[in-house]
């Protein structure tokens, strides 16, 4: 079963990271948003603290939510994706639409993206972290393949002690990669609908979410609005947590 984590009590709201993510990355909101409504952090598989397995794809992924849902006595519930973690949700509301009351997609859509992370599985591949000796070691070789001290940063909270060596990744690196081109791929298949109450949210500065990408997802998810945090990029979340705060309170009423 995937790894989880629940604050508050109420209606069930279930956040879903994105690609190289673990549920850490949304503990901060998830706690304020725990004052209202019952939150359930949630590993995906392959990644944080969850089940290793040599396949990854959507519908894996959807069906290990679901199935995570249902051992916890959920039927419905509130339903949030960023990134990966998106595409994880709106996979979910397509194929088991009775399960999401209401769908959140954080700066994702349904569509195929080109690849856009080879420098960072240059990085991660350029340390063994069996050998190394701390984070500062490791934020050091990979700075030769990623500038970003926030992409540094976010990348190694993936680094783990190892009991025998070093350290260890916590997500299964090597399928990540074999999948990455599933994963960049598209969700959906022709005549699937998710007619539920949906919000996709977009940052400002992130190229994720076109104008023109509005007709797609409104294929398959007709009732479909998208709000534009001026100023943001992709990890809004990080950026512009109160705006993202209020929007997700304001529509989930």
């Amino acid at each position: 079963m995937l790894n989880y984590k629940i604050y508050g009590e109420g209606q069930p709201f279930v956040i879903l990271h994105g690609l190289f993510g673990m549920l850490d990355n949304w503990q901060t909101l998830g706690r304020q948003w725990a004052e209202t409504y019952q939150v359930i952090l949630v590993d995906l598989p392959n990644h944080g603290r969850s089940p290793h397995s040599d396949e990854l794809d959507y519908d894996l992924m959807a069906t290990a939510v679901a199935e995570l849902l249902e051992a916890l006595g959920h039927d419905e519930v509130y339903l949030l994706g960023h990134s990966m973690g998106g595409k994880v949700a709106m996979q979910i509301a397509l194929t088991y639409p009775d399960l999401v009351r209401k769908l959140i997609v954080v700066d994702m859509t349904p569509r195929q993206y080109r690849r856009g992370h080879d420098d960072v599985f240059a990085a991660l591949n350029s340390l063994d972290p069996a050998t190394i000796s701390d984070r500062k070691e490791a934020a050091k070789l990979m700075s030769e393949h990623v500038s970003n001290r926030g992409v540094q940063l976010f990348l190694l909270k993936n680094l783990t002690r190892d009991k025998k060596l070093g350290y260890k990744w916590r997500m299964n690196l090597p399928v990540i990669e074999a999948e990455y081109e599933t994963l960049i791929g598209p969700v959906g298949d022709f005549g699937d609908c998710y007619d539920g109450p949906a919000l996709f949210v977009r940052g400002g500065k992130s190229g994720y979410v076109r104008d023109k990408d509005m007709e797609y997802i409104q294929l398959l998810f007709p009732k479909a609005e998208l709000v534009t945090v001026a100023g943001a990029g992709h990890w809004l979340h990080a950026e512009e947590p109160e705006v993202l705060f209020g929007l997700v309170g304001e529509f989930l009423g």
